[in-house]
C-alpha cells in the first residue's frame, strides 16, 4: 500500500476530514493556513487564508458550500468553500478549540478555552444559508459557560451535534463526557469514559456509534442511544485520534510518543503507525508505518477505500488500500443451537484462510 504524500503544510498537522461525499479532503495545521485537496490523487485545490494562529479544528457542511475554521487567534471564520473567501469571523473570549455543523447546516457551534478572565464556553451561531451573510448577528444565539471544578477551569477538546440536533455532545480534558441542551443550554448527562484527558472522538455516518480516544492509552467504542460501554482497544501509547470504517468492522487508531520526547527516539521506537484493530473481538491485525511523528488526525474515507492521517512532522499521507484488504472476509464461528461451536472442516479452512489475510495486513510503507 503506497501512501500519496501530501506536502503544503510547514508546521505539525491538527486535523483531518473528508467532505460527506468522500471526494474532497481538508487538513488544517499549526501554520494558520487551512488547505483542501481532491482525495482522488492528492492535488492540493486551495487554501483558506485569514487566520493568525493555529487552526485546531475545521468542519465542512454536508453539501460541501461552506466551511467552518476554529483558531487559537480566537476567532472561528466561516468560509466559501469553492472561492476560499472568508465569509464572517466571529470573536471569541478565548482559543478556539473546536467548531461543528449541525444538521441542515443552518447553524453551528464551537467551543473555545478559557483566557483571563474568561471561563471555557460553547457558543451557538445562527447562519442560515439563504440568509445575506451581512445579517448574521455578531454574537451566537446561545452561549453556555463551563465553569471551574474543585477551583480549575476545564478545557472542552470537542463538541459534536447529535442526531437531530437533539443535544450537544462535548469532551473534556478530564476525561468527561457531557450532554447541553441547544436551546436552553442546560446539561443533559455527565459520564467518565476515561481517567485523563480525552484527545478527539469520532462517530460513524449514522451517529450510532462514537469512539473516544484518550491519553490513558485506550479508545473506547460506545453506543449513542443510552450511552452504553461497548469495547475497549488498548494500546501501549497515547491515542491522538480513532475511527471507524463504514465499510468494515475495523478501526484505526493513531497516536505516539509525546511530542516533547520524538527528537530523542527513532520512528520505530516512537511508534508513530497507524494501528488497525477489529471492532468485535479488540484484536489488533496490522500497522501502517511511515510518519516520523505522533500521529494527531485520522479520518477514513466514507467509501472505504483510502484513509488519511496527519502527524506532528507536517505531512499528511493519503492511503488507498490493496486490493487483498478490500476483499478481505472477516471470520464469524458458527455456533449450534446448544451454544457449542459447529464448523466443518471447510469452514475451518475458511477461518484459518481469514486469519492468514488479517496476519498478512502488516504494511510497511
Amino acid at each position: 500500500m503506497r501512501p500519496i504524500l501530501l506536502k503544503g503544510h510547514e508546521r505539525s498537522i491538527t486535523v483531518v476530514k473528508f467532505n460527506f461525499d468522500g471526494d474532497l479532503l481538508f487538513t488544517a495545521s499549526k501554520d494558520h493556513v487551512p488547505s483542501v485537496w481532491r482525495s482522488e490523487n492528492g492535488e492540493r485545490l486551495g487554501t483558506y487564508n485569514g487566520h493568525k494562529g493555529t487552526v485546531w479544528d475545521l468542519d465542512c457542511c454536508r453539501f460541501t458550500r461552506r466551511l467552518v475554521t476554529a483558531s487559537a487567534d480566537a476567532t472561528a471564520k466561516l468560509w466559501d468553500v469553492e472561492t476560499g473567501e472568508c465569509i464572517r469571523t466571529f470573536v471569541h473570549y478565548g482559543p478556539v478549540r473546536g467548531a461543528a455543523w449541525a444538521d441542515g447546516s443552518d447553524m453551528f457551534a464551537t467551543i473555545s478555552d478559557p483566557f483571563v478572565e474568561h471561563n471555557a464556553r460553547i457558543s451557538v451561531y445562527d447562519v442560515p444559508i439563504n440568509d445575506d451573510p451581512s445579517t448574521y448577528p455578531d454574537g451566537p444565539r446561545l452561549e453556555i459557560e463551563l465553569p471551574k471544578i474543585d477551583g480549575k477551569r476545564v478545557n472542552a477538546t470537542n463538541i459534536v451535534w447529535l442526531n437531530l440536533n437533539e443535544a450537544l455532545f462535548v469532551t473534556f480534558d478530564n476525561g468527561s463526557i457531557r450532554l447541553y441542551d441547544p436551546i436552553t443550554g442546560e446539561e443533559l448527562d455527565e459520564f467518565f469514559p476515561h481517567e485523563k484527558k480525552i484527545n478527539r472522538v469520532s462517530f460513524n455516518r449514522a451517529k450510532t456509534l462514537f469512539i473516544t480516544s484518550s491519553a490513558d492509552f485506550t479508545a473506547k467504542l460506545y453506543d449513542v442511544v443510552d450511552l452504553r460501554h461497548l469495547k475497549t482497544y488498548k494500546t501501549d501509547r497515547p491515542v491522538n485520534d480513532a475511527v471507524i470504517s463504514e465499510t468494515k468492522d475495523h478501526i484505526l487508531l493513531g497516536g505516539g510518543q509525546e511530542a516533547m520526547s520524538v527528537t530523542t527516539t527513532s520512528g520505530k521506537v516512537g511508534k508513530f503507525e497507524t494501528r488497525f484493530f477489529h471492532l468485535v473481538y479488540e484484536e489488533e491485525f496490522g500497522t501502517v508505518k511511515g510518519h516520523f511523528g505522533p500521529i494527531n488526525a485520522l479520518d477514513i474515507n466514507p467509501n472505504g477505500r483510502c484513509y488519511a492521517s496527519g502527524a506532528e512532522d507536517g505531512y499528511i499521507r493519503l492511503h488507498y488500500f490493496d486490493k487483498s484488504y478490500l476483499d478481505m472476509k472477516d471470520p464469524v464461528p458458527e455456533e449450534t443451537v446448544d451454544g457449542e461451536d459447529d464448523v466443518d472442516d471447510d469452514d475451518d479452512d475458511e477461518e484459518e484462510e481469514g486469519k492468514e489475510d488479517e496476519e498478512s495486513y502488516n504494511e510497511s510503507d
